[in-house]
C-alpha cells in the first residue's frame, strides 16, 4: 500500500474469475502456442535434476547481442524488482508514474523511501520531472497502463554516472520491430527487464530476465535464491529466443496493432477515450463514471481493469486488454446495450 492509500498490489488478475470474459489481464489469448506447450511438457522429464540456466542464458544473450554475464534469468519481471530492491541502496529513488506498481511496492517493502514523478496529459516521458539527484529511476516502456511508447533516446538521456535507470520492457515485444528497445544498449547504470508472460502466455510459469552491467548482474544474483528459475521456465526462455519464435511474436504484434487501433477508435466513439498513440496490447481509457461502468460490465460478464490503483490516474480511468476482433466486438456491443 502506498502512503496515499493506493493499493499498489492490486493487479488485473484480481478482476477476473467466475466465468467473466477477461479484458483485465494483459496476456495474449490462446497461449502458450502448441509448440511451446509441448516443449514445456517434455521438460518435466528432467525435473529430478537441479535447473541449469546456462543454455537459456546464452540464448537470451545471443538474442540481444549481450555477453552471458550481462544476463540474469528471473522468475518473471516481478522477481527482478524485488532483487533490485534488495541489492541496491538508493538515496533518492524515483518511480515514473503511471506505470506498473510492483517496482514501487518492492522498493517500499525493502524499506526504501520512494518519490513519484507523475506524468500527465498524454503521459509522454518528461525528463524534467525526474530530479537531477535521483540515483535510481524506474520507468516502463511501453508503459503499463498507459500503453505509451517512449523514445529510447529520451530514456537513455536519463542515464548518468552514479544513477541506475531501470526500464521495464515487459511489453516491448508488442511493438513490431521493437524500435525503441534498449535491450542491446550498454549505458552506465542501465538495467532492462523483459518478461515472457505477456506474449507467450506464461504467467503461471514465471519467466523473465534482466540485462545489465556484469557487476550489477552479479549483485542481483547474490540476492536471488538458488535455482529460482525452474527447468520448465528455462526451457521456455530458450525456446522463445529462437528465430522462429521471434518471427511469430513479431507477426502477432503486427496483427494485434491493427486490431488495437480499430478497437481504440470504436471505444472512442462510445465515449471511452484512449490515451493517444497506444503501442502495447492494451488501452488506457478515460470516461466519466468509470467505476459504475466497470461494475455494469461485470454484471454483463465482462471484466476490465480499474485504473484508480495506478498513481497518476484516478476514478475515471480503466485499462482494457485488446483481444481478437470478435471478442472485442462483444464488449463494444455490450457498451451499446448499456447506453440504450
Amino acid at each position: 500500500m502506498g502512503t496515499d492509500g493506493i493499493d499498489l498490489r492490486h493487479h488485473g488478475d484480481a478482476e477476473v474469475g467466475g466465468g467473466l470474459a477477461d479484458f483485465a489481464v494483459n496476456v495474449r489469448p490462446g497461449t502458450p502456442p502448441a509448440w511451446l506447450a509441448e516443449r514445456i511438457r517434455r521438460s518435466v522429464g528432467d525435473l529430478a535434476a537441479y535447473p541449469d540456466p546456462s543454455a537459456a542464458r546464452d540464448a537470451v544473450a545471443a538474442r540481444h547481442g549481450r555477453a552471458p554475464d550481462e544476463v540474469l534469468l528471473t522468475a518473471g519481471a516481478a522477481e527482478a524488482f524485488v532483487l533490485l530492491a534488495r541489492a541496491l541502496a538508493p538515496r533518492r529513488a524515483v518511480v515514473v508514474h503511471p506505470q506498473f506498481t510492483e517496482p514501487e511496492a518492492a522498493l517500499r517493502a525493502a524499506g526504501h523511501p520512494v518519490e513519484r514523478a507523475i506524468l500527465d496529459g498524454d503521459f509522454k516521458l518528461d525528463p524534467a520531472r525526474v530530479p537531477a539527484d535521483a540515483d535510481l529511476v524506474m520507468v516502463g516502456n511501453p508503459t503499463n497502463p498507459t500503453s505509451v511508447l517512449h523514445p529510447a533516446a529520451e530514456i537513455a538521456a536519463l542515464t548518468r554516472p552514479g544513477r541506475t535507470v531501470v526500464v521495464d520492457e515487459a511489453f516491448m515485444d508488442c511493438v513490431p520491430g521493437e524500435p525503441e528497445s534498449l535491450a542491446a544498449a550498454r549505458l552506465p547504470g542501465l538495467v532492462v527487464l523483459r518478461s515472457l508472460t505477456k506474449t507467450w502466455g506464461l504467467a503461471g510459469l514465471r519467466a523473465g530476465y534482466v540485462l545489465a552491467e556484469p557487476l550489477l548482474v552479479a549483485a542481483l544474483a547474490e540476492a536471488q535464491p538458488l535455482w529460482a528459475v525452474s527447468t520448465p521456465a528455462l526451457v521456455a526462455i530458450e525456446a522463445c529466443c529462437e528465430p522462429s519464435a521471434l518471427a511469430e511474436a513479431d507477426a502477432w504484434a503486427r496483427e494485434m496493432a491493427a486490431e488495437r487501433d480499430r478497437f481504440a477508435a470504436e471505444l472512442g466513439r462510445r465515449g471511452l477515450l484512449p490515451v493517444p498513440g497506444a503501442r502495447a496490447s492494451f488501452l488506457c481509457v478515460r470516461t466519466p463514471g468509470a467505476r459504475d461502468l466497470r461494475e455494469r460490465l461485470r454484471a454483463r460478464g465482462l471484466a476490465v481493469r480499474r485504473g484508480d490503483t495506478f498513481p497518476g490516474l484516478g476514478p475515471d480511468w480503466l485499462r482494457i486488454a485488446v483481444r481478437d476482433p470478435a471478442t472485442n466486438d462483444t464488449l463494444l456491443e455490450t457498451l451499446d446495450d448499456l447506453r440504450r
